[in-house]
């Protein structure tokens, strides 16, 4: 796009996500070697080869005996089938210690224990009397298929891989991992983000008593808005609050830039008012806006583009719409430049149950609890009120009900889709007891 071209304007969001994504396109972040218990919610960076096979031996699913299945079967509680017990394996025991198993012989076996060589069934303790010198077999339900025996190499094959670069490590991910000996692992660094606020009206909590003497509001998204970046990945830089001029706005953003961070965030400032200063900070700056303004709403007037060859975010000011536009559009592109596969967010069909009108030809972003209704099918209710300066409603939501712009009206029981909050719990509270 030439200089003289301008930025975009009023993308759609399909094409303003994609727009954004640009930024980040086939770009990721360094790489780190951490310890294992230091990876948790990090991007492998290469792909995990084992270098050994999971079980590491046949062993047996059930508590009971290993035997040869042709001895059992015909057994039943009639005619059951007596077998000597010539020794026991346990979870630990030597496979290369373990007394043969021979025609009409059995050994008791645990759980998990290797299974002794010669026998390829385990007969569950349940279908015997449990004897230990010698056991009656009475069923052999357990004599074919599987015979409750886990083969070796059943989870993962030495020399093959286990998770593919771009997995997002989570707890079980390190369980695995620790299973097959990794101790430390190649994963994308946390990108580092600097957030610029700007506004006049605005205090930190140490500021509260402007606050309460009516002169002042707090800065909600100041702490929301690194809490939730830091959930998508981010470490992140807060600058301090920043007045409504052009110097103040652009010296602090520059001073962000000399921070090394991977993004810019900046909000507030983007829209056309009066003391609206961001983009001519950009400007100043030698930064390239390459649009400007999506169909949406909440948090239609945001920006994007670069500057320092650094990516750029510009979110609107009001609380709301720096939430929602940050988990529409600043989400992915840390997970992209973050080295996540999976970078989009989850959208599942959901009956919407409340009615509302979508009057503008706008893409809209509703405030929604889903919920499983009593047919099993997602349901979703509205938060309340939809202003763009309730914050209070971000925090009751789990879901953003996506209303498409020729849209003019939602009413109970419509199909529409909902964008799942990547850092909403989808918990539901315990049921209550009669004590």
């Amino acid at each position: 796009m030439s200089a003289d071209a301008g930025p975009l304007t009023g993308l759609s969001f399909d094409d303003a996500l994609a727009a954004v994504l640009t930024l980040t396109a086939h770009r990721t972040v360094s790489q780190d070697v951490v310890a294992l218990d230091q990876a948790m919610g990090r991007a492998l960076a290469a792909p995990v080869i084992s270098r050994v096979s999971l079980p590491p031996w046949d062993n047996a699913g059930m508590d009971g005996y290993a035997v040869q299945r042709s001895d059992v079967l015909g057994a039943n509680a009639q005619r059951p089938v007596l077998l000597p017990v010539i020794g026991i394996s346990v979870a630990g025991a030597d496979a290369g210690a373990l007394p043969w198993v021979q025609r009409g012989t059995a050994v008791q076996i645990m759980t998990g224990a290797p299974l002794p060589p010669g026998a390829d069934a385990v007969i569950r303790v349940e279908d015997t009397d449990g004897g230990i010198e010698r056991v009656a077999v009475t069923s052999d339900r357990d004599a074919t298929g599987r015979s409750n025996v886990r083969p070796r190499g059943e989870d993962i094959t030495s020399g093959h891989e286990v998770f593919a670069a771009g997995t997002t490590l989570q707890a079980a991910h390190l369980g695995v991992l620790a299973s097959v000996g990794a101790a430390t692992v190649a994963v994308h660094r946390r990108p580092r983000v600097a957030i610029v606020t700007s506004g006049d009206e605005l205090v930190m909590l140490d500021g509260f008593s402007e606050v309460e003497a009516g002169r002042r509001i707090v800065s909600s998204s100041s702490y929301a808005l690194p809490a939730l970046l830091r959930a998508a990945g981010a470490d992140v830089i807060t600058m301090p609050l920043v007045p409504d001029t052009l110097a103040d706005l652009t010296a602090a953003m520059s001073q962000a830039l000399d921070a090394n961070c991977d993004l810019l965030v900046t909000t507030g400032g983007i829209s056309v008012g009066a003391h609206d200063y961001t983009r001519e900070a950009l400007r100043a700056l030698g930064g390239e806006q390459q649009f400007w303004r999506a169909r949406i709403r909440p948090g239609g007037p945001i920006g994007m583009g670069r500057v320092r060859d650094v990516p750029w975010i510009g979110l609107p000011g009001n609380p709301v719409s720096t939430m929602v536009t940050a988990m529409l559009f600043a989400w992915p592109l840390l997970r992209q430049l973050g080295g996540h596969a999976a970078t989009h967010h989850v959208r599942v069909p959901v009956c919407m149950k409340d009615a509302m009108d979508t009057p503008a030809p706008l893409t809209y972003f509703v405030r929604v609890v889903v919920r499983a209704g009593a047919t099993g099918h997602l349901e979703a209710r509205l938060a309340g009120a939809q202003g763009s300066n309730l914050m209070r409603t971000m925090a009751l939501v789990n879901a953003l009900l996506v209303v498409p712009d020729e849209q003019r009206r939602v009413v109970a029981g419509d199909l529409l889709s909902a964008i799942l909050l990547p850092d909403a719990p989808l918990m539901m509270p315990g049921i209550p007891t009669n004590d």
